[in-house]
């Protein structure tokens, strides 16, 4: 009886593995740059949530000052205990201290605050002086996009 078995030798021809080969590389082709942009996608929300979180880092600061406006660099949000350092997306490093920059003014016409970063490693600069309110990918730069 085991011996029926063995003769019975089914598999595949090499026709079917050439068609499961062929569909594996083409799901391939569709996925592998959809992961990317994913990925990429992913590093630009998290630049942009570091500029929201230093831009409240300076509203406070601005409030324990008892102003409405000013200029506000990473260095001095950290020697004032509202911010530590900030670890650049998808870097090594962290953003640096003093090309980092959120500047608060308020507009004439209403009451608003304008809130605007800039997100720099010392090499790249990845937001620069844009307005916090409508800050969304496309403003943001990756070292690899320039």
């Amino acid at each position: 009886m085991f011996t029926r078995y063995l003769k019975d030798q089914r598999g595949l021809t090499l026709v079917e593995l050439l068609a499961v080969v062929v569909i594996l590389g083409i799901i391939a082709a569709i996925a592998i740059p959809s992961v990317g942009n994913i990925i990429e996608n992913s590093r630009k929300d998290a630049h942009i949530a570091n500029a929201q979180m230093l831009a409240n880092a300076a509203r406070m600061a601005a409030t324990a000052e008892g102003k409405a406006t000013g200029d506000y660099t990473l260095e001095e949000l950290q020697k004032e205990g509202f911010i530590s350092d900030i670890q650049v997306p998808g870097g090594d490093g962290n953003y640096d201290a003093e090309d980092t920059k959120v500047s608060i003014t308020s507009d004439k016409d209403t009451t608003k605050q304008i809130i605007k970063v800039t997100l720099s490693d010392g090499k790249t600069t990845f937001v620069e002086d844009k307005d916090i309110s409508s800050l969304g990918r496309d403003e943001v730069v990756l070292e690899d996009e320039k």
